[in-house]
């Protein structure tokens, strides 16, 4: 059995102009577009309306490709990255979707987002950024409604830095180098299977199902508690 190289964090918020606009403009459209449909299989018979909060939001693509399917639904993306931000607003006005995704500038945890306020969670690529894994965790306990949907995707460590560089060059070839190098630090501070598991069990969501839905990310999703 391969053992997965020892974790590396990274910085917490990475929001710098450079960044941000990069994010904005580059293209993850497979990966967000993964996630997305994801969600949409594996809770479909959501009500017709409710509140979802995108945790991490970005520069809000995928609150844009949900808001899209989900017509009846108000989606809150929360973002600690004031620039990261900026480009959502941009992004959600260039979509003619302001009148159903509002966005939210807070730093996990954060107790004035309410509580069991939200009919779904969804976050995409936010965990391996938190210095504690549970603080996402823990937030979604916290945000969502009883029964809620919830889904959470990001990035599967690699089981050394030479597969870590093979799926940078796979994935990132043509990408500025700001992205490439954020990419592959990322990747080595993400989670593996195992990890994301036991954080699972520990905030009592062991019943959630953790998939690995591409070579290079993992899913979990399920409902919380009633």
């Amino acid at each position: 059995m391969k053992m997965a190289m020892e974790r590396r964090p990274e910085p917490e918020l990475m929001d710098s102009e450079a960044q941000t606009l990069a994010y904005a403009q580059a293209d993850f459209a497979e990966s967000n577009q993964l996630f997305t449909a994801s969600f949409l299989s594996a809770f479909s018979e959501l009500p017709a309306s409710g509140q979802l909060a995108d945790l991490g939001c970005g520069p809000a693509d995928i609150c844009i490709r949900l808001s899209r399917r989900l017509t009846g639904w108000h989606i809150t993306g929360v973002d600690a990255g004031e620039n990261m931000l900026r480009r959502a607003r941009e992004a959600i006005g260039e979509a003619g979707l302001g009148n159903r995704i509002g966005l939210r500038h807070s730093h996990l945890p954060d107790e004035n987002l309410g509580r069991s306020r939200f009919d779904a969670i969804t976050s995409n690529s936010l965990l391996h950024h938190l210095p504690d894994p549970m603080t996402l965790w823990r937030s979604t306990r916290q945000l969502a409604r009883p029964g809620a949907p919830v889904m959470v995707m990001d990035l599967l460590r690699p089981e050394n830095e030479q597969r870590a560089a093979e799926l940078v060059d796979t994935y990132a070839a043509d990408a500025p180098e700001i992205l490439k190098e954020d990419f592959h630090n990322s990747l080595l501070a993400a989670y593996t299977l195992e990890e994301i598991s036991g954080q699972l069990e520990q905030a009592g969501l062991a019943h959630f199902q953790v998939s690995q839905p591409s070579d290079r990310h993992w899913l979990a999703h399920g409902l919380t508690p009633s």
